[in-house]
């Protein structure tokens, strides 16, 4: 599932990582974990096996989400459409090897009356969010 590109916010980041694909993947796909790594993530729970159709919950930035998986292909992609009051996304992690390790592209499309409403606001405060969880998963992935 791609990203709705006719979105009020829309962003997508990417970062080198120096670690393997298999690695930044192991992290990444350990949802119950982001809270260790990320501190913007809190009480991160998934519901069953992660697969297409697993659902899961999370809080970021005051927010709790419900997730639900949309894309799984260990090692390349991993992708999920979530909801809070007033708003949706659709959010997709890509994992490229590199001759240096791996580049990882993050996109999300978000929507809703919330989101409209403040989307010059929510722009801003995605990027931050991205660039930020990029950074963190980097750390832990070099580490």
């Amino acid at each position: 599932m791609t990203i709705n590109q006719e979105a009020p916010v829309i962003q997508t980041k990417e970062i080198i990582i120096d670690a393997t694909p298999e690695k930044v993947w192991r992290i990444l796909a350990n949802i119950q974990s982001w809270g260790k790594w990320n501190e913007r993530i809190k009480n991160p729970k998934l519901k069953g096996n992660l697969e297409v159709g697993s659902s899961f919950t999370w809080k970021t930035n005051g927010s709790k989400i419900n997730s639900k998986i949309h894309s799984y292909s260990p090692n390349r992609i991993l992708g999920w459409k979530g909801k809070t009051f007033g708003a949706s996304a659709i959010h997709n992690w890509y994992l490229e090897p590199t001759e240096n390790g791996t580049k990882v592209i993050v996109e999300e499309s978000m929507e809703g009356w919330i989101i409209n409403l403040m989307k010059q606001k929510m722009n801003k405060k995605l990027a931050d969010d991205m660039l930020y969880w990029l950074k963190q998963l980097k750390k832990e992935s070099e580490k």
